[in-house]
């Protein structure tokens, strides 16, 4: 099966982005390329952050998940550090509790409850797959 192994962000400005998933979630800045790029890792996943040479913002991705196992201290640091604070989700999201935004405006998802439950509105008995939704006929 394949893995996740890295997520990557266009930005205008990279030091800027690098410094946020740095400052608040720990990130270690791996690697700095010569075209103003950034790459972090936490070591699992990495994060790679380009210099955006595009005029507007690509669209594609929708946000981040951050597993954590206490809420609490990533909320405080980005109070103390002036970065968007995120904001409790509603309580029937048995997989993320607090949803918030870079400096850029991506969404970030925190969660101490992991990201690998079924979600019960698709739950299946045991040996049967769940189909696919089947795509629009025009």
């Amino acid at each position: 099966m394949a893995k996740l192994k890295h997520i990557v962000f266009n930005t205008t400005d990279p030091e800027r982005l690098a410094r946020y998933y740095a400052d608040v979630f720990g990130m270690e800045i791996v690697y700095k390329s010569s075209k103003g790029g950034f790459s972090l890792s936490d070591g699992y996943m990495n994060l790679s952050i380009h210099n955006n040479k595009m005029d507007g913002k690509p669209s594609g991705f929708s946000h981040i998940g951050f597993e954590v196992d206490d809420n609490d201290p990533y909320i405080q640091r980005c109070e103390e550090l002036e970065y968007p604070v995120p904001e409790k989700r509603p309580a029937d999201r048995h997989y993320t509790e607090y949803r918030g935004m870079d400096p850029d405006g991506n969404n970030i998802d925190l969660s101490t409850n992991g990201y690998n439950e079924i979600r019960p509105d698709r739950e299946a008995p045991v040996g049967e797959v769940i189909p696919p939704l089947e795509k629009e006929k025009v």
